[in-house]
């Protein structure tokens, strides 16, 4: 069945009927000094690409082009242990990962619920269940959330989260003031790009990324965006919630804070290119970056979950591969598993 993405991409992306950065009177979710990045009012790019505005999104919709999906793909799911000496990541689904890293488990971008949508009842619905039952999830030491778009920030799964686990939550700045507002007592701990956050024995070092921000139609860019450098005891790690390549400017920031054992790397929901290149990196970017980063492995995710944008479901992994065929890197170096799926990374 077709799935239509127009109402629940534009809630899902905060795109309204305004200009690419449109005048507000004032930041909903943040007040602090001007910055680099931060004109007083809204984040920005330095030297980036500001995102598309309405027009572009209707020219979008309905020049067509958005391939198939199947309503419902069957996986195995995971029951993770409670804890785990090394390194071992398990997929839940788009942009949520489970690291379990030397004793310590993380979670990054936690989405269970049904939609990446501000409505119950529309917006992108799951093509997979989560990997892991949340019952089964392992205590939770911290979560990182890297913007605040509906497939990185849901609020019904950070809830129960904090009911069943009361972790920090490590975010950039303004994201905080979203989780406090919508959930009582929540420990949101925000940061800017450069700063690094701490979490009993968890440090994780706030980085820029080409991306931007929105929960609706008026407060575009009124939280920040970043990667995350985390250092555990079973080594350092990058991740990167959702990029646009840049140039390459992203991985060159990460990789002066390396090595890095393992990267995990968004490589869906970039089609059309017109539309998406700025923010959403494809596969063969992904490698690109991967190889700058100086990781010795990356995983794979953004793809395959919520159909966000054009590309069929199994498109991103079957480029990612192609791409890696044409480099001296190995196959399994970079691997986009499906969710529910267990890798234990090599050293």
């Amino acid at each position: 069945m077709k799935r239509r993405t127009f109402l629940g991409l534009g809630a899902l992306l905060g795109i309204g009927a305004c200009a690419t950065r449109e005048a507000t009177m004032g930041n909903r979710y943040y007040s602090g000094p001007v910055s680099d990045h931060f004109d007083g009012t809204q984040f920005f790019n330095p030297g980036g690409t500001a995102p598309k505005g309405f027009r572009d999104l209707l020219r979008w919709q309905f020049e067509g082009g958005k391939a198939d999906w199947p309503d419902d793909v069957g996986i195995t799911r995971a029951k993770p242990e409670a804890r785990v000496a090394d390194l071992r990541v398990t997929m839940i689904g788009h942009a949520t990962v489970l690291i379990q890293a030397g004793g310590l488990n993380i979670l990054t971008d936690p989405v269970w619920s049904r939609r990446a949508s501000p409505l119950s009842f529309a917006g992108p619905a799951r093509a997979t269940a989560p990997g892991v039952a949340f019952a089964d999830l392992p205590p939770i030491d911290a979560v990182l959330l890297s913007h605040n778009h509906y497939d990185h920030l849901d609020i019904a799964t950070l809830r129960r989260l904090h009911a069943a686990h009361g972790m920090p939550v490590l975010t950039p700045l303004g994201n905080d003031t979203i989780l406090r507002d919508a959930i009582d007592g929540i420990d949101a701990r925000a940061g800017d790009w450069g700063g690094v956050l701490e979490a009993g024995d968890l440090a994780v070092r706030l980085l820029p990324c080409h991306h931007w921000s929105a929960r609706g139609t008026g407060d575009r860019s009124h939280a920040l965006w970043a990667s995350f450098a985390i250092e555990t005891p079973a080594g350092r790690i990058l991740h990167i919630g959702d990029t646009g390549y840049d140039d390459g400017r992203p991985y060159a920031a990460a990789a002066a804070h390396g090595p890095y054992r393992l990267a995990i790397l968004p490589i869906g929901a970039y089609a059309p290119r017109w539309f998406m290149k700025d923010q959403h990196q494809n596969p063969e970017e992904a490698v690109a970056g991967f190889r700058a980063s100086g990781a010795r492995h990356a995983l794979a995710h953004h793809w395959g979950t919520f159909q966000l944008t054009n590309e069929a479901r199994d498109e991103p992994p079957g480029r990612l591969r192609k791409a890696l065929a044409q480099t001296d890197m190995s196959a399994d170096s970079f691997r986009a598993v499906p969710p529910g799926e267990v890798w234990d990374v090599p050293a």
